[in-house]
């Protein structure tokens, strides 16, 4: 040996145990290396990764001699440049994703920031909302998003679900087992659907508004504002014309949904917003009450409108048309028959 390949060897300074095994892996094709991982427990892991993100350039003839010390084969000039990189390709060939995650610790931390964050949108929705996307959803991928969010949210949301669907839900929930990485994903995705509609229904504000605001005024006064807002805009008329439910509307409400609705209605409420109402009006309504209550306002019908301002006939009538609504909100009363409210959309 001369003075300057002495002199070369000098200057390296020996390598750790790990740093041995970082090397030797490093320098392996992908399945060999794979293979020995299962070897090794996930605390040695940790320090094999730890040495080869700052192990030192490793001369050809030094990388021979650590092959043959393991007695195993290595790849002839593999490349040591990226040690970090080449660690964690041959991580993710022998271990589950999970674990090189747990392993690497960088990924697994920007992917639980990524899950949380979606979860802790949601967890900020309306619960109503999110409620009523839930009742549409199969019963086991309720229980894994309630499991998900944050808990005082999912409290309200369960007290938002059907009485059945809660209990389906809850146990459910109870006996959630660990859900595959391909479900999880895919359940996942329609949480994002279902904020993306959140974020639709957001920017509908002013939609919601003017529906509002019609819903405040007379069946004339409606269908002259939407025919001049029609004459301007189709689809800005289309937007809002689902929203309106006036008292007139009560004859294409399906009976169930009328009989929910009047359960709750006082009869004074009832008889006001009848009085002067035409006669397919006020069998509908009749129609939907107890015999003996429809007995009593048919009395009170009989002395027709003498004496009655118009101005209580139209709060009467707007204040049952509120009411229809906010159950339709909560999903509790249909306003329309589905196949109509669907020809209608």
């Amino acid at each position: 040996m001369d003075f300057e390949e002495f002199e070369e060897q000098a200057s390296y300074k020996p390598l750790t145990p790990p740093e041995k095994a970082a090397a030797v892996l490093l320098s392996m094709g992908k399945g060999v290396a794979s293979k020995l991982l299962k070897f090794f427990t996930q605390h040695e892991l940790q320090v094999i990764i730890r040495s080869a993100q700052n192990l030192r350039s490793i001369p050809p003839h030094e990388l021979i001699e650590l092959t043959n010390e393991f007695e195993d084969l290595f790849t002839e000039g593999a490349g040591l440049m990226d040690n970090a990189k080449a660690m964690e390709s041959i991580l993710e060939e022998g271990l589950t994703p999970d674990e090189v995650d747990n392993l690497l610790g960088r990924r697994a931390t920007f992917q639980g920031l990524e899950a949380t964050s979606i979860w802790e949108q949601l967890g900020e929705a309306d619960p109503l909302f999110v409620a009523n996307f839930l009742e549409k959803e199969h019963a086991q991928t309720a229980a894994y998003i309630l499991s998900m969010v944050p808990s005082s949210f999912g409290a309200k949301v369960l007290m938002e679900l059907s009485e059945e669907r809660r209990a389906d839900v809850i146990n459910r929930t109870v006996n959630l087992k660990q859900v595959s990485p391909k479900a999880a994903e895919i359940i996942e995705n329609r949480v994002v659907e279902l904020m993306r509609a959140m974020d639709a229904e957001k920017n509908a504000t002013g939609t919601v508004k003017v529906a509002e605001l019609m819903n405040e005024l007379e069946k004339e006064q409606v269908e002259q504002l939407l025919g001049a807002l029609e004459s301007l805009s189709k689809e800005a008329a289309e937007k809002v014309r689902p929203r309106i439910f006036l008292f007139e509307d009560l004859l294409t409400m399906p009976q169930r949904s009328r009989v929910t609705l009047f359960n709750d209605i006082s009869a004074d409420v009832i008889t006001m917003a009848l009085r002067g109402s035409p006669m397919d009006i006020r069998e509908a309504v009749l129609s939907a009450i107890g015999a003996r209550q429809r007995r009593m306002i048919e009395s009170d019908l009989g002395s027709g409108t003498t004496g009655i301002n118009p101005r209580d006939i139209a709060v009467a009538r707007r204040s049952i048309a509120q009411e229809a609504i906010r159950l339709a909100n909560n999903n509790q009363i249909e306003l329309k028959e589905k196949g109509e409210s669907s020809a209608a959309a």
